[in-house]
């Protein structure tokens, strides 16, 4: 028998089915392990794209400000468009939505293939595609968050999120050296190409997949009026299980988008590492990710407002200690506790949003989450990217520490003041209520 025939029965065996389920629920789901396996395929090809991308745009430009332009093109719609693609989740069947936006994502890396495999590729056709792209992320991105809970549902849920982070840290891992290797040997264009062939795998999952019991959810939004933003935005407003994540989410992302912007800075002024040592300090980071999206897939507890609180103190910390670092060593080291916290709060906050959405408006409130995550670090790029300038790596650290750790404490604070208020109100109320025992 060989090596794989024995990985095979061990697999097939099933104590060995049973203790995976125990230790991830989540993947008991079989249409949950379909759209797993999708999205790991479809997201290394993502991967392996934007690195083949900048590459591309940096040998036709020789300008690094060219590269940031392919990547301001591919966010910027999901700051102007992301509520929208939320109100379409809310609106159609989220599978028949995803199929369109997979089919249109490889479509699009095609195009991008064959332009460059002919060789008169100009960085036009690259900016122009990349906005394409970005078009269609805005809408894909609110409806794929939400569709994880429409296919697993209940003490699951956040178990499931974290395994989906980890199909996307396996991807941020594996994508960039597959990438690189690939430029290397054959060029962008095959890089393009592989990239849309990886989309056959989340086309065929979302296609082989059962009812996954959006029947339900489409006719409670038929009964409903046409959704708009207002009413999400309004909802996220009243809903402190929803609005404080958000807000802590937006403070983190400030800063934590940008930690490459950071590291690169540690590496060049700090360690003179160079970019072998840059990559491997992101490398640790996505490490780290992983550990942490390991870590919390076993949950089966739903998350509160203390954890999500928790967990942001936790990254906050993280973040100083990292700062605080006196070599390469023991930073290096530390920045697997900084990828492990910030993916513990990443997945803590959005299953708490999505748990507390209505079914009806689930959609535009993770549209809200994206957009306020990825605005937050948009705008945050360039003020960590200044202070990395002009006052030192360490200090653009410190504050990516210091800064969301007031607003978390803040935040926790608000918190504990309205609950030992609603906890006094109880207790006066049952004091007021309570029938006079009269003693003998």
């Amino acid at each position: 028998m060989t090596l794989s025939d024995a990985a095979s029965v061990r697999l097939a065996n099933p104590l060995v089915r049973q203790r995976l389920s125990r230790s991830f629920p989540a993947l008991t789901n079989r249409n949950f392990r379909l759209l797993l396996l999708g999205l790991l395929v479809s997201g290394t090809g993502g991967w392996i794209q934007r690195i083949a991308q900048d590459w591309l745009v940096l040998t036709l430009t020789d300008s690094p400000t060219a590269v940031g332009v392919v990547t301001a093109f591919q966010f910027v719609p999901t700051l102007l468009l992301g509520m929208h693609g939320g109100m379409l989740a809310d609106r159609f069947p989220k599978r028949r939505l995803l199929l369109v936006t997979q089919v249109s994502m490889a479509l699009t890396a095609a195009a991008l293939a064959a332009v460059t495999l002919s060789g008169h590729v100009e960085v036009w056709h690259v900016y122009g595609l990349a906005l394409v792209l970005g078009v269609i992320t805005a809408a894909d991105n609110p409806v794929r968050q939400s569709f994880v809970s429409e296919v697993v549902k209940g003490p699951q849920l956040p178990g499931a999120i974290s395994l989906v982070s980890c199909t996307f840290q396996i991807g941020a891992m594996a994508g960039p050296v597959l990438g690189g290797l690939l430029m290397g040997s054959v060029g962008a264009g095959y890089a393009f190409a592989i990239n849309a062939a990886s989309f056959i795998a989340p086309i065929v999952a979302l296609s082989l997949m059962r009812d996954t019991g959006g029947a339900t959810a489409r006719r409670s939004a038929a009964a409903v009026p046409a959704p708009s933003i207002r009413e999400g935005l309004r909802y996220a407003r009243c809903t402190s299980t929803v609005l404080w994540p958000i807000v802590m989410v937006g403070a983190f992302g400030f800063f934590t988008i940008s930690l490459p912007v950071t590291l690169a800075a540690f590496a060049k002024n700090e360690f003179h590492s160079g970019a072998s040592g840059l990559g491997l300090l992101n490398g640790v980071v996505a490490l780290g990710a992983l550990f942490g999206a390991m870590r919390t897939a076993r949950r089966t507890s739903m998350p509160r407002l203390r954890s999500v609180g928790g967990a942001g103190a936790a990254l906050a910390a993280a973040m100083l200690l990292a700062a605080a670092a006196p070599n390469q060593t023991s930073f290096t080291i530390l920045l697997v506790l900084v990828g492990a916290a910030n993916l513990g709060f990443l997945t803590t906050a959005q299953s708490l949003v999505q748990v507390a959405a209505l079914d009806h408006l689930r959609g535009r409130v993770v549209g809200l989450y994206m957009l306020v995550f990825i605005g937050s670090g948009a705008i945050g790029g360039p003020v960590v990217g200044f202070m990395a300038e002009h006052f030192g790596a360490r200090v653009a650290l410190l504050a990516s520490g210091a800064l969301p750790a007031v607003v978390t404490v803040l935040v926790c604070q608000r918190l504990a003041r309205r609950a030992d208020l609603r906890l006094g109100l109880t207790s006066f109320s049952v004091r007021m209520v309570r029938p006079t025992v009269v003693s003998r």
